[in-house]
Protein backbone atom coordinates (compact mmCIF):
# COMPACT_ATOMS: atom_id res chain seq x y z
CA UNK A 1 0.00 0.00 0.00
CA UNK A 2 1.47 3.36 -1.02
CA UNK A 3 -0.86 5.61 0.97
CA UNK A 4 1.25 7.61 3.41
CA UNK A 5 1.29 11.14 4.77
CA UNK A 6 3.74 13.20 6.78
CA UNK A 7 1.31 13.35 9.73
CA UNK A 8 3.38 11.07 12.05
CA UNK A 9 6.25 13.57 11.74
CA UNK A 10 4.11 16.70 11.88
CA UNK A 11 5.53 17.92 15.20
CA UNK A 12 8.88 16.15 14.92
CA UNK A 13 12.34 17.62 14.42
CA UNK A 14 14.32 15.86 11.71
CA UNK A 15 18.11 15.98 11.61
CA UNK A 16 19.61 15.18 8.22
CA UNK A 17 23.24 14.18 8.73
CA UNK A 18 25.12 14.60 5.45
CA UNK A 19 24.37 17.03 2.64
CA UNK A 20 25.56 15.25 -0.47
CA UNK A 21 23.34 14.29 -3.40
CA UNK A 22 20.75 12.37 -1.38
CA UNK A 23 21.09 14.45 1.78
CA UNK A 24 20.39 17.71 0.02
CA UNK A 25 17.40 16.29 -1.86
CA UNK A 26 15.92 14.76 1.29
CA UNK A 27 16.43 17.86 3.41
CA UNK A 28 14.92 20.25 0.87
CA UNK A 29 11.98 17.98 0.08
CA UNK A 30 11.21 17.44 3.78
CA UNK A 31 11.49 21.19 4.42
CA UNK A 32 9.15 22.00 1.55
CA UNK A 33 6.74 19.35 2.85
CA UNK A 34 6.35 21.51 5.93
CA UNK A 35 8.55 19.50 8.29
CA UNK A 36 11.09 20.87 10.78
CA UNK A 37 14.55 20.10 9.39
CA UNK A 38 18.08 20.77 10.61
CA UNK A 39 21.13 19.74 8.59
CA UNK A 40 24.15 18.27 10.34
CA UNK A 41 27.42 19.26 8.64
CA UNK A 42 31.01 20.23 9.40
CA UNK A 43 31.42 24.00 9.85
CA UNK A 44 34.56 23.96 7.68
CA UNK A 45 33.00 21.92 4.86
CA UNK A 46 31.26 23.08 1.67
CA UNK A 47 27.99 21.42 2.71
CA UNK A 48 27.53 23.87 5.59
CA UNK A 49 27.55 26.91 3.32
CA UNK A 50 25.43 25.23 0.66
CA UNK A 51 22.75 24.22 3.16
CA UNK A 52 22.66 27.77 4.52
CA UNK A 53 22.37 29.16 1.00
CA UNK A 54 19.47 26.75 0.45
CA UNK A 55 17.68 28.35 3.39
CA UNK A 56 18.06 25.51 5.86
CA UNK A 57 19.08 25.51 9.51
CA UNK A 58 22.58 24.02 9.92
CA UNK A 59 24.44 22.73 12.96
CA UNK A 60 27.38 20.50 13.75
CA UNK A 61 26.28 16.83 13.59
CA UNK A 62 26.25 16.25 17.35
CA UNK A 63 24.21 19.40 17.95
CA UNK A 64 21.80 18.55 15.14
CA UNK A 65 21.17 15.13 16.66
CA UNK A 66 20.40 16.47 20.14
CA UNK A 67 16.65 16.75 20.55
CA UNK A 68 15.86 15.36 17.09
CA UNK A 69 12.93 12.95 16.85
CA UNK A 70 14.31 11.40 13.65
CA UNK A 71 17.92 11.33 12.51
CA UNK A 72 18.39 10.62 8.78
CA UNK A 73 21.91 9.22 8.46
CA UNK A 74 22.96 10.10 4.90
CA UNK A 75 26.76 10.13 4.97
CA UNK A 76 28.85 7.64 2.90
CA UNK A 77 28.97 4.04 4.16
CA UNK A 78 32.58 3.97 5.27
CA UNK A 79 32.44 7.11 7.42
CA UNK A 80 29.19 6.17 9.14
CA UNK A 81 30.62 4.02 11.99
CA UNK A 82 32.87 6.84 13.19
CA UNK A 83 30.15 9.48 12.84
CA UNK A 84 27.70 7.24 14.69
CA UNK A 85 30.11 6.67 17.58
CA UNK A 86 31.15 10.31 17.84
CA UNK A 87 28.00 12.27 17.08
CA UNK A 88 24.91 10.09 17.08
CA UNK A 89 25.06 7.39 19.76
CA UNK A 90 25.91 9.79 22.63
CA UNK A 91 23.31 12.34 21.56
CA UNK A 92 20.27 10.67 20.03
CA UNK A 93 17.46 10.71 22.55
CA UNK A 94 15.59 7.57 23.68
CA UNK A 95 12.58 6.90 21.48
CA UNK A 96 13.99 8.74 18.49
CA UNK A 97 14.33 7.10 15.07
CA UNK A 98 17.60 6.49 13.25
CA UNK A 99 16.95 6.27 9.51
CA UNK A 100 19.31 4.96 6.83
CA UNK A 101 19.20 5.08 3.02
CA UNK A 102 21.36 1.93 2.76
CA UNK A 103 21.51 -0.95 5.20
CA UNK A 104 25.20 -1.86 4.83
CA UNK A 105 26.52 -0.89 8.26
CA UNK A 106 23.58 -2.18 10.26
CA UNK A 107 23.26 -5.44 8.34
CA UNK A 108 26.97 -6.25 8.58
CA UNK A 109 27.29 -5.17 12.22
CA UNK A 110 29.50 -2.13 11.69
CA UNK A 111 26.89 -0.10 13.58
CA UNK A 112 24.96 -1.60 16.49
CA UNK A 113 22.23 0.92 17.30
CA UNK A 114 21.10 1.41 20.88
CA UNK A 115 18.10 -0.69 21.88
CA UNK A 116 15.99 2.31 22.89
CA UNK A 117 15.65 3.83 19.40
CA UNK A 118 13.81 2.92 16.22
CA UNK A 119 15.99 1.91 13.28
CA UNK A 120 14.48 2.10 9.83
CA UNK A 121 15.35 2.58 6.19
CA UNK A 122 14.02 4.66 3.31
CA UNK A 123 15.98 4.11 0.09
CA UNK A 124 14.88 6.04 -3.02
CA UNK A 125 15.55 4.08 -6.19
CA UNK A 126 17.12 6.99 -8.00
CA UNK A 127 19.90 9.58 -7.62
CA UNK A 128 19.45 12.60 -5.41
CA UNK A 129 19.05 14.93 -8.38
CA UNK A 130 16.07 12.88 -9.57
CA UNK A 131 14.56 12.68 -6.05
CA UNK A 132 14.68 16.46 -5.98
CA UNK A 133 13.47 17.19 -9.51
CA UNK A 134 10.59 14.72 -9.33
CA UNK A 135 9.44 16.22 -6.04
CA UNK A 136 9.50 19.69 -7.60
CA UNK A 137 7.33 18.37 -10.44
CA UNK A 138 4.75 17.10 -7.95
CA UNK A 139 5.81 13.50 -8.44
CA UNK A 140 8.20 11.17 -6.66
CA UNK A 141 10.78 8.39 -6.94
CA UNK A 142 9.80 4.91 -5.66
CA UNK A 143 11.32 4.05 -2.30
CA UNK A 144 12.21 0.89 -0.44
CA UNK A 145 11.18 1.01 3.23
CA UNK A 146 12.26 -1.30 6.05
CA UNK A 147 12.24 -1.56 9.83
CA UNK A 148 15.21 -3.11 11.62
CA UNK A 149 14.29 -2.18 15.18
CA UNK A 150 10.94 -0.97 16.52
CA UNK A 151 11.50 0.39 20.01
CA UNK A 152 8.45 2.66 20.05
CA UNK A 153 5.87 0.84 17.98
CA UNK A 154 6.03 3.75 15.53
CA UNK A 155 9.04 2.79 13.41
CA UNK A 156 7.11 1.85 10.28
CA UNK A 157 4.78 4.86 10.57
CA UNK A 158 7.77 7.16 10.83
CA UNK A 159 9.49 5.55 7.85
CA UNK A 160 6.36 5.90 5.73
CA UNK A 161 5.93 9.51 6.80
CA UNK A 162 9.55 10.25 5.91
CA UNK A 163 9.02 8.62 2.49
CA UNK A 164 5.97 10.82 2.02
CA UNK A 165 8.00 13.88 2.97
CA UNK A 166 10.63 13.26 0.29
CA UNK A 167 7.99 12.42 -2.34
CA UNK A 168 8.39 8.65 -2.52
CA UNK A 169 4.82 7.90 -1.45
CA UNK A 170 3.59 9.72 -4.57
CA UNK A 171 5.16 6.94 -6.64
CA UNK A 172 5.54 3.59 -4.82
CA UNK A 173 6.67 2.26 -1.46
CA UNK A 174 8.11 -1.27 -1.49
CA UNK A 175 8.46 -3.08 1.83
CA UNK A 176 11.75 -4.91 2.36
CA UNK A 177 14.27 -5.55 5.13
CA UNK A 178 17.86 -4.45 5.73
CA UNK A 179 19.24 -7.80 4.56
CA UNK A 180 17.43 -7.83 1.22
CA UNK A 181 18.11 -4.17 0.45
CA UNK A 182 21.80 -4.43 1.25
CA UNK A 183 22.60 -7.73 -0.43
CA UNK A 184 20.65 -7.08 -3.64
CA UNK A 185 22.07 -3.57 -3.91
CA UNK A 186 25.66 -4.78 -3.58
CA UNK A 187 25.05 -7.62 -6.02
CA UNK A 188 23.57 -5.27 -8.62
CA UNK A 189 26.56 -2.95 -8.38
CA UNK A 190 29.17 -5.69 -8.52
CA UNK A 191 27.77 -8.18 -11.00
CA UNK A 192 25.78 -6.01 -13.40
CA UNK A 193 25.67 -2.23 -13.07
CA UNK A 194 29.30 -1.34 -12.37
CA UNK A 195 31.50 -4.41 -12.36
CA UNK A 196 29.64 -6.42 -14.98
CA UNK A 197 28.90 -3.61 -17.41
CA UNK A 198 32.36 -2.02 -17.28
CA UNK A 199 34.13 -5.34 -17.76
CA UNK A 200 31.84 -6.27 -20.66
CA UNK A 201 32.55 -2.92 -22.35
CA UNK A 202 36.33 -2.98 -21.88
CA UNK A 203 36.67 -6.62 -22.93
CA UNK A 204 34.59 -5.91 -26.03
CA UNK A 205 36.78 -2.91 -26.85
CA UNK A 206 39.97 -4.98 -26.41
CA UNK A 207 38.59 -7.77 -28.61
CA UNK A 208 37.90 -5.40 -31.50
CA UNK A 209 41.18 -3.46 -31.21
CA UNK A 210 43.25 -6.64 -30.92
CA UNK A 211 41.54 -7.87 -34.10
CA UNK A 212 42.83 -4.79 -35.94
CA UNK A 213 39.81 -2.48 -35.87
CA UNK A 214 40.20 1.25 -35.21
CA UNK A 215 39.92 2.17 -31.51
CA UNK A 216 37.56 5.02 -32.35
CA UNK A 217 35.11 2.69 -34.09
CA UNK A 218 35.45 0.11 -31.32
CA UNK A 219 34.60 2.80 -28.76
CA UNK A 220 31.45 3.81 -30.58
CA UNK A 221 30.27 0.22 -30.95
CA UNK A 222 30.79 -1.03 -27.41
CA UNK A 223 30.52 2.03 -25.16
CA UNK A 224 28.91 5.00 -26.87
CA UNK A 225 25.96 3.07 -28.29
CA UNK A 226 25.36 1.32 -24.97
CA UNK A 227 23.34 4.36 -23.89
CA UNK A 228 20.75 3.64 -26.57
CA UNK A 229 20.22 0.13 -25.26
CA UNK A 230 20.22 1.14 -21.59
CA UNK A 231 17.68 3.89 -22.26
CA UNK A 232 15.40 1.40 -24.00
CA UNK A 233 15.74 -1.02 -21.06
CA UNK A 234 15.01 1.82 -18.65
CA UNK A 235 11.93 2.96 -20.53
CA UNK A 236 10.35 -0.37 -21.41
CA UNK A 237 12.43 -3.39 -20.47
CA UNK A 238 13.50 -6.11 -22.89
CA UNK A 239 10.32 -5.64 -24.91
CA UNK A 240 11.10 -2.03 -25.87
CA UNK A 241 14.73 -2.82 -26.63
CA UNK A 242 13.68 -5.61 -29.01
CA UNK A 243 11.07 -3.33 -30.59
CA UNK A 244 13.62 -0.70 -31.53
CA UNK A 245 16.62 -2.73 -32.70
CA UNK A 246 16.87 -4.46 -36.05
CA UNK A 247 15.95 -8.09 -36.68
CA UNK A 248 19.64 -8.71 -37.35
CA UNK A 249 20.49 -7.34 -33.91
CA UNK A 250 17.72 -9.39 -32.35
CA UNK A 251 18.94 -12.62 -33.93
CA UNK A 252 22.49 -11.90 -32.76
CA UNK A 253 21.08 -11.24 -29.29
CA UNK A 254 19.24 -14.57 -29.19
CA UNK A 255 22.04 -16.72 -30.58
CA UNK A 256 25.32 -15.07 -29.50
CA UNK A 257 24.49 -13.27 -26.26
CA UNK A 258 24.13 -16.53 -24.28
CA UNK A 259 27.56 -17.63 -25.55
CA UNK A 260 29.18 -14.57 -23.99
CA UNK A 261 27.17 -14.41 -20.79
CA UNK A 262 26.53 -18.09 -20.14
CA UNK A 263 25.84 -20.49 -17.28
CA UNK A 264 29.48 -20.13 -16.23
CA UNK A 265 28.91 -16.40 -15.84
CA UNK A 266 25.80 -17.08 -13.78
CA UNK A 267 27.74 -19.53 -11.58
CA UNK A 268 30.35 -16.82 -10.93
CA UNK A 269 27.56 -14.34 -10.17
CA UNK A 270 26.34 -16.79 -7.54
CA UNK A 271 29.85 -16.83 -6.05
CA UNK A 272 29.80 -13.04 -5.87
CA UNK A 273 26.39 -13.19 -4.19
CA UNK A 274 27.58 -15.77 -1.65
CA UNK A 275 30.51 -13.50 -0.72
CA UNK A 276 28.03 -10.70 -0.11
CA UNK A 277 25.68 -12.92 1.89
CA UNK A 278 28.34 -14.42 4.15
CA UNK A 279 29.94 -11.05 4.88
CA UNK A 280 33.20 -11.76 3.03
CA UNK A 281 32.88 -8.69 0.83
CA UNK A 282 31.98 -6.43 3.75
CA UNK A 283 34.98 -7.62 5.75
CA UNK A 284 37.28 -7.22 2.73
CA UNK A 285 36.03 -3.72 1.94
CA UNK A 286 36.15 -2.60 5.57
CA UNK A 287 39.76 -3.82 5.87
CA UNK A 288 40.67 -2.14 2.59
CA UNK A 289 39.25 1.18 3.79
CA UNK A 290 41.04 0.87 7.14
CA UNK A 291 44.33 0.22 5.33
CA UNK A 292 44.06 3.46 3.37
CA UNK A 293 42.57 2.03 0.13
CA UNK A 294 45.80 0.76 -1.51
CA UNK A 295 44.10 -1.81 -3.77
CA UNK A 296 41.14 0.47 -4.47
CA UNK A 297 43.49 3.19 -5.72
CA UNK A 298 45.49 0.72 -7.81
CA UNK A 299 42.34 -0.68 -9.45
CA UNK A 300 40.95 2.79 -10.11
CA UNK A 301 44.19 4.00 -11.68
CA UNK A 302 44.23 0.96 -13.96
CA UNK A 303 40.66 1.63 -15.09
CA UNK A 304 41.38 5.29 -15.79
CA UNK A 305 44.55 4.39 -17.71
CA UNK A 306 42.74 1.94 -20.02
CA UNK A 307 43.01 2.90 -23.72
CA UNK A 308 39.22 3.15 -23.98
CA UNK A 309 39.39 6.17 -21.65
CA UNK A 310 41.91 8.04 -23.82
CA UNK A 311 39.97 7.36 -27.01
CA UNK A 312 36.67 8.16 -25.32
CA UNK A 313 37.86 11.52 -24.00
CA UNK A 314 38.98 12.57 -27.49
CA UNK A 315 35.70 11.51 -29.07
CA UNK A 316 33.48 13.00 -26.38
CA UNK A 317 35.23 16.35 -26.80
CA UNK A 318 33.65 16.47 -30.28
CA UNK A 319 30.14 15.74 -28.97
CA UNK A 320 28.71 19.21 -28.44
CA UNK A 321 25.50 17.83 -26.94
CA UNK A 322 27.46 16.32 -24.07
CA UNK A 323 29.01 19.67 -23.15
CA UNK A 324 25.56 21.26 -23.07
CA UNK A 325 24.03 18.48 -20.96
CA UNK A 326 26.99 17.69 -18.70
CA UNK A 327 25.80 19.80 -15.77
CA UNK A 328 22.30 18.35 -15.87
CA UNK A 329 23.63 14.82 -16.10
CA UNK A 330 26.26 15.13 -13.39
CA UNK A 331 24.05 13.67 -10.69
CA UNK A 332 23.00 10.52 -12.48
CA UNK A 333 25.58 8.31 -10.81
CA UNK A 334 24.90 9.45 -7.27
CA UNK A 335 22.36 6.73 -6.50
CA UNK A 336 25.19 4.25 -6.16
CA UNK A 337 27.08 6.35 -3.66
CA UNK A 338 24.61 5.51 -0.94
CA UNK A 339 23.68 8.93 0.19
CA UNK A 340 27.15 10.49 0.19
Amino acid sequence: MNTATTEPLKNARIAVIGYGSQGRAHALNLHESGLDVVVGARPDGPSWQRAQEDGLTVAEPAEAVKGADLVAFLTPDMVQPAVYAESIEPNIKPGAALLFAHGFNVHFGQIKPRADIDVNLVAPKGPGALVRSEYQRGRGVPCLIAVHQDATGQAEARARAYAAGIGGARAMLIATDFKEETETDLFGEQAVLCGGASELVTKGFETLVEAGYQPEIAYYEVMHELKLIVDLFYEGGLAKMLQFVSETAQYGDYTRGPRVVDEGTKARMKEVLREIQDGSFAREWTAEYAAGLPNYRKFKEADLAHPIEKVGAQLRARMAWLQKDSKAASGTGESLKKAG
